[in-house]
């Protein structure tokens, strides 16, 4: 399982003191109200970083990091994300999960047939859409195709019958 969730992506620097733009990772942008620690990831390094929001809209929220005083600091960060621990990551409702955990899930079907894994979370606005295999199969992230997700035991299982109906199957 994975420690941290990425929660923005550092898209460039903002103003002249060494803010930066992130175009945010999660469904709710208010999770970023109050949070003031995170990690830095940069180039597969996690840093801990404290960090003032200083605003936030839908599609982007504008962070300050201690420490990043100039546009050339803040340029340094530029593709890099800001994450949160599990311990700091908010909760989610029931039946729903954070894609870090659904990629690299096995993927069976109720009869037992084993298609991969999933490998990407497509987000279309309507649903998510799980990718298995890099694209031979993909499915509606829907209640009616899934049958059980089981994070432990890393197994996502689709009703077969319903996964024949609304799955999209490569071959």
């Amino acid at each position: 399982m994975i420690a941290y969730l990425r929660v923005g992506y550092i898209a460039r620097p903002h103003g002249l003191q060494g803010a930066v733009k992130l175009d945010p990772l999660t469904d709710d942008v208010g999770r970023f109200k109050g949070l003031t620690e995170g990690y830095l990831e940069l180039h597969g390094q996690y840093t801990p970083v404290q960090l003032c929001v200083l605003s936030r809209r839908p599609d982007a929220v504008v962070v300050k990091l201690t420490g990043i005083d100039t546009v050339d600091q803040a340029q340094t960060l530029r593709g890099g994300y800001i994450c949160v621990d599990r311990a700091h990551a908010a909760p989610l409702p029931e039946y729903t999960y954070f894609i870090a955990d659904l990629i690299g899930l096995n993927v069976l079907d109720t009869n037992g047939k084993s298609y991969g894994k999933i490998t990407d979370v497509l987000s279309t606005g309507a649903n998510d859409v799980y990718v298995v295999d890099g694209g031979k199969l993909m499915v509606p992230a829907l209640k009616k195709v899934i049958h059980s997700v089981d994070l432990p035991g890393g197994t996502i299982t689709f009703h077969a019958q319903v996964l024949e109906e609304v799955g999209f199957f490569a071959d």
